[in-house]
């Protein structure tokens, strides 16, 4: 054997010897991001205004003081009060219950039924899926805001019915992306395994596509979510929410504007927070599609 041809031999037990940096590479903490963290603390915080209100604040949010109306932010009242004397930021507070578990009813609605009509579409085929597509096409052609104000008519006012308006109204976008993300799963090697190992539909379709196409959805979930706080609170602006003296976000902004030009916190701290939490939900849903492309 020649030297050359002994070398060549040898040279791939050479390759295969660790190489003693990468051995000793040190272990590196995932890098925070700033905003996602705000995201979060800023969500954690209107979840503990829903679900404790009364940790925040020990003003009444509907009846308040004729002598104290119309007072800027001060050390009593942080965020002012209103026409009617009533803390600012009590209102904000206790009117999260309202604008937040609205926004979790219209995505409840538009993730199950959506999901529901999205998985039938996707894994039966067929003429299920040119019906259920065609029904999603005319939810698709409507605007969201018409259909929501359309179906609020025959529902009639208030918080519940907005947000079953508003959570039919994303129904659609549900549906499709569910179908998508289906007729993906389907199609992968390990779910036609899963069939020729005698797998039942449901079981498959349960155990393997279900799961495995989850991710995208959760991520539409969050981009819902804020759409639906936001939603709410133009129908409630509109006055098709909540009915008065009730606290909700949409309806402080209406009460308020008629006094913009002298009072400008009562629309200016109700509308900062509608803003934060939808663009809260949207940055958590960027992190979700990095995460679930």
């Amino acid at each position: 054997m020649s030297h050359a041809t002994v070398e060549e031999t040898a040279s791939p037990a050479k390759e295969l010897t660790p190489d003693p940096v990468e051995a000793k590479r040190p272990f590196t903490i995932p890098r925070i991001q700033p905003g996602l963290l705000l995201a979060w603390l800023v969500l954690g915080i209107v979840a503990l205004w829903t679900i404790a209100p009364g940790l925040f604040t020990s003003h009444d949010p509907v009846s308040g003081k004729a002598r104290d109306k119309l007072l800027p932010p001060d050390t009593e009242y942080l965020l002012g009060t209103d026409e009617l004397g009533r803390d600012l930021l009590s209102r904000m507070i206790h009117g999260s219950i309202n604008s937040v578990t609205g926004a979790l009813v219209a995505v409840a609605v538009g993730l199950v039924v959506g999901t529901i009509l999205g998985l039938l579409a996707g894994s039966l085929g067929g003429i299920t899926d040119a019906v259920v597509m065609r029904i999603v096409d005319v939810l698709l052609s409507i605007p969201s805001l018409l259909l929501s104000l359309s179906i609020i008519i025959i529902l009639g006012f208030g918080t519940v019915n907005a947000a079953i308006a508003v959570g039919i109204g994303s129904v659609a976008s549900f549906a499709r992306l569910s179908r998508s993300e289906v007729l993906r799963v389907r199609r992968s090697d390990f779910v036609e395994a899963a069939f020729g190992s005698g797998g039942t539909f449901t079981a498959v379709l349960w155990r393997h596509i279900l799961p495995n196409s989850a991710g995208p959805v959760l991520a539409l979930v969050a981009l819902q979510f804020g759409s639906a706080i936001l939603a709410i609170s133009t129908l409630g602006f509109l006055g098709y929410g909540a009915p008065p003296p009730t606290p909700e976000w949409g309806l402080l902004i209406a009460e308020g504007r008629n006094y913009v030009a002298t009072s400008w916190w009562l629309t200016t701290y109700p509308g900062l927070v509608v803003v934060a939490v939808v663009l809260s939900a949207n940055r958590i849903s960027h992190s979700i599609r990095k995460v679930h492309p």
